[in-house]
């Protein structure tokens, strides 16, 4: 809320215009368990643990933001359920109820993104008789129900404010990674779409669940059902992969593969003002002195 979030390696953090207008930064450190354990860099098991581990600092740094603008409450007391939750978790109640949160998300996210189009894909079965058939209707459904979601919460004005901050972090990257100094002057010349962005990653989790799904045969409706949960972080873990290769090249294959979620981005990311702008150069510096990385990539110092 009112603010952007940058990670860099193993530092993250968020700048949030607060509501007497002053950018406030908070700084984190997040060990990935990629550095601790082998098989979690292992391709598609790493997708799978970033996905996850994106999802925590993510509700954190929400939390963090939205502290500023939750009405004040000083003088009330906390109801009975809270202080209930306050004698069984104690000073663990966050991160218990941020779990719930990203639990509760994540079963929403696969009930109405995998199992409604699955089931409403299953009311054909009388009509079409082709299981390919059946499964390209149900990526559809599942693509349009994707589609429509993003369309609507776009409408939102609080929404609205978000796609425009998710917008300076684009631009602001983007003028980065061109080696330009990170004012709003230059950044605001850039584009708001970017190959690495989270939206992509979803659109392309549809697509590649199409493409799982048609190799997946079974006759019981229930294990159908069952595969398409279990197969989730498989089609999370291929779809980072996807990701990651975009983002490192700039054949044409690439970025032609990349046009459908570039294109979601239209939807996802609007256009900011410099005050966010602003926003998102202080959360840069939270994590990383671009300036010394703009020197050296001027002066021909990065390796490739």
């Amino acid at each position: 809320m009112e603010g952007v979030m940058m990670k860099n390696m193993e530092q993250y953090a968020v700048a949030v215009r607060k509501p007497n207008d002053e950018i406030e930064v908070m700084k984190g450190k997040y060990e990935s368990l990629g550095n601790r354990y082998a098989i979690c860099r292992v391709p598609i098991i790493r997708g799978v643990v970033t996905f996850i581990e994106s999802l925590y600092i993510g509700m954190k740094t929400l939390a963090f933001s939205s502290s500023f603008y939750e009405e004040e409450e000083e003088e009330a007391q906390p109801g009975r359920f809270e202080q209930a939750l306050t004698r069984i978790f104690g000073d663990k109640l966050e991160s218990v109820i941020m779990g719930l949160t990203i639990a509760v998300s994540v079963i929403l996210a696969v009930g109405i993104f995998m199992l409604l189009p699955f089931y409403l894909s299953t009311l054909l079965e009388g009509v079409i008789a082709s299981y390919t058939v059946r499964t390209l209707i149900e990526g559809v459904i599942r693509v349009g129900i994707f589609l429509l979601y993003i369309w609507l919460i776009s409408r939102m004005e609080d929404i609205r404010r978000v796609f425009m901050y998710h917008g300076a972090e684009h631009k602001t990257i983007n003028c980065l990674e061109h080696g330009e100094d990170l004012t709003p002057e230059n950044i605001r010349k850039y584009s708001r779409f970017h190959k690495r962005c989270g939206t992509s990653f979803l659109l392309i989790v549809m697509i590649v669940s199409i493409i799982v799904f048609l190799f997946i045969r079974v006759d019981q409706p229930v294990l159908k059902m069952l595969l398409r949960v279990l197969l989730v972080p498989v089609i999370a873990g291929i779809s980072y992969e996807f990701i990651r290769l975009a983002g490192r090249s700039d054949s044409k294959i690439m970025n032609i593969l990349s046009k459908p979620g570039m294109s979601l981005q239209f939807f996802t990311t609007k256009e900011p003002d410099d005050s966010m702008l602003e926003v998102a150069i202080a959360s840069v510096e939270g994590v990383f002195d671009w300036r010394e990385y703009v020197r050296a990539m001027r002066n021909g110092e990065l390796e490739d």
